[in-house]
């Protein structure tokens, strides 16, 4: 990753009230980077209920703001564009979805209806039946962000005739919880003095490859002609026509074999094995869509019972950091640095740099000779400790 990650400008967001707190901030990476990040405030306002949808929205004094912080990661497939684009959009249509269930959030117990009004007596009994919290509601406001984004970015890619996709990697804090929500292979992990827990699994080709194959199952227009759906340990060539072979299909954890016919030997869409299954037909075909990977998987993390401490943090990294550094040689990395730079009031984000310096394979770095990342890396270190008081780094 080049220094101009380190080096931040505002992302354009049209006029803006003199009350409008602050705006979110990306990284100033190249336009050639397939990885893109961004980070800021989150300020999340009101609408006061049966005010007509184009009349301003009631700002409240910033004592009443709820307020929050959010960092994201991106990791573009076949070529930039999403990952900018999601970078650019993201937090906006976070915004705008927890803008639209504040009213909810600010409750003791979410409402049955936002307007206040009680159709049925038993309505709180109902949704405490049903067990839903306020942070169903943040996470529901994360999903319907992902999928607002997710047609942004597909219109925009249409319309410029670009292609390509994204993974996203996102943590937001928000009344005293911290939320991390993955689709794709980067991680994020906790880090403590004496713990280190992952707070996101990866979605790669080979974790999704029932969804995939079933998929291209129900809608096989969308393999174009040129994949077949089924797995085999490797790609089939001609002389394996006639044979039989191992193989499994989307409705198959265990493996079969079969009779090799001509349509086998397309390019198969799942082909490789764990982190280096091959990407290849998820950027070429029309399987690249969804543009963000939508199935999310969101983490809660509840700050007043974690009781941080000066040194825990969060580690955010796209997966040229994972690709060579497992979760516990990050955590040494981070408790050996942390320790030995107390005195250092930038040492979150010398950290975050050290963590991208050893996968480089230098003379100090801990991954294996021949273990180098060659892909893209991008990191946050998030402090936990005095979260609240805006105490983060990148």
């Amino acid at each position: 990753m080049s220094a101009d990650w380190f080096r931040r400008r505002f992302l354009p967001r049209g006029p803006l009230p003199a009350q409008r707190p602050p705006r979110i901030i990306n990284a100033e990476k190249s336009e050639f980077n397939e990885d893109q990040a961004a980070c800021g405030k989150l300020c999340i306002r009101r609408c006061e209920f049966g005010v007509e949808e184009d009349q301003e929205w009631l700002t409240l004094c910033s004592e009443e703001f709820l307020t929050g912080h959010y960092w994201a990661l991106f990791d573009g497939h076949g070529g930039p564009a999403a990952a900018i684009l999601a970078a650019n959009t993201l937090h906006s249509c976070l915004r705008r979805q927890l803008e639209a269930v504040v009213e909810g959030m600010v409750a003791t117990q979410p409402p049955m209806h936002l307007s206040g009004r009680c159709v049925c007596p038993s309505d709180p009994q109902f949704v405490e039946e049903k067990g839903i919290r306020t942070e169903d509601l943040v996470i529901g406001a994360l999903e319907s962000a992902f999928q607002e984004c997710d047609e942004v970015i597909g219109r925009e890619l249409e319309a410029s005739g670009q292609v390509g996709g994204c993974t996203a990697l996102v943590a937001v804090s928000l009344k005293g919880k911290l939320y991390v929500a993955n689709a794709g292979d980067s991680r994020a992990i906790l880090v403590r003095r004496d713990e280190v827990r992952p707070l996101s699994s990866e979605f790669t080709p080979e974790t999704e490859r029932q969804r995939i194959q079933q998929l291209a199952f129900i809608y096989p227009e969308l393999l174009a002609g040129e994949f077949t759906r089924l797995e085999f340990p490797r790609r089939l060539k001609g002389d394996d026509l006639g044979q039989k072979v191992l193989f499994r299909d989307h409705h198959m954890s265990g493996w079969s074999y079969k009779c090799v016919e001509k349509s086998d030997l397309k390019y198969p869409l799942i082909h490789g094995q764990g982190r280096q299954v091959s990407e290849r037909p998820l950027r070429e075909s029309l399987l690249n869509r969804p543009y963000l990977r939508l199935t999310l998987q969101v983490t809660v993390l509840d700050m007043d019972q974690l009781e941080p401490q000066e040194e825990d943090v969060i580690v955010m990294a796209t997966d040229g950091l994972w690709d060579v550094l497992s979760n516990e040689q990050v955590a040494r990395l981070v408790q050996s640095f942390l320790l030995g730079n107390r005195e250092d009031p930038h040492r979150f984000s010398e950290l975050a740099k050290m963590l991208i310096r050893s996968t480089q394979g230098t003379d100090d770095s801990p991954i294996q000779e021949g273990q180098v990342s060659y892909d893209d890396v991008s990191v946050f270190v998030i402090p936990l400790h005095h979260q609240g008081q805006g105490h983060s780094s990148h």
